[in-house]
């Protein structure tokens, strides 16, 4: 007869493991350029475990949603290995060039950073679009020549990807950088 499971484990198995797939797909939708949500869930469980020392945990899955995003949004914005380009419209034109103070630097980091993740995470021809018009500067035609599409298309793959990436970052209770209408060109 197998030993009776301690009063930890069954609490484990009850209100932790049975959130982890949730948890997981949560990690995978909302941060699709993380590259191991295993460190993130460890951690996760690090810190679960820690709390509930203390007494003071309540919510277990809240608890587990919103310690996994900080710890996502915490590695986004420490990652300086490869820093996503400049998208030219976010940069304003001041005719007094101003240093940035440290929480505005930043801010401004997170942001590109969600942006380059938004980016990264449309449809591979949305992305081509995208980043023909605001990284080349391509017109719509110069798009739809050399993608070998329609430039009625490139307006389409165009609104959606400026769509999925202003949800994108509202999701993250951000505003958009993208802007709100494309003239024609």
């Amino acid at each position: 007869m197998p030993p009776p499971e301690s009063e930890q484990s069954r609490w484990f198995a009850l209100e932790v493991q049975s959130n982890e797939p949730a948890l997981r797909a949560y990690l995978r939708s909302r941060f699709p350029a993380l590259p191991d949500t295993d460190d993130i869930i460890q951690e996760t469980y690090r810190r679960l475990f820690r709390e509930r020392a203390t007494g003071r945990l309540r919510q277990v899955r809240a608890f587990m949603f919103t310690v996994a995003r900080n710890l996502a949004l915490d590695f986004f914005r420490h990652q300086r290995l490869e820093t996503p380009p400049a998208i030219p419209h976010l940069q304003r034109p001041d005719v007094i060039e101003q240093q940035p103070n440290a929480a505005d630097a930043a801010s401004r980091q997170q942001e590109l950073e969600i942006l380059s993740e938004a980016v990264r995470a449309l449809p591979d021809r949305c992305r081509q679009v995208i980043l023909l018009r605001y990284m080349k500067g391509c017109s719509y035609k110069e798009i739809a020549t050399l993608l070998g599409i329609s430039p009625e298309t490139v307006k389409t793959h165009l609104a959606n990807g400026l769509q999925r990436c202003a949800a994108h970052f509202r999701a993250r209770g951000l505003t958009s950088p993208w802007p709100a209408s494309e003239g024609s060109s």
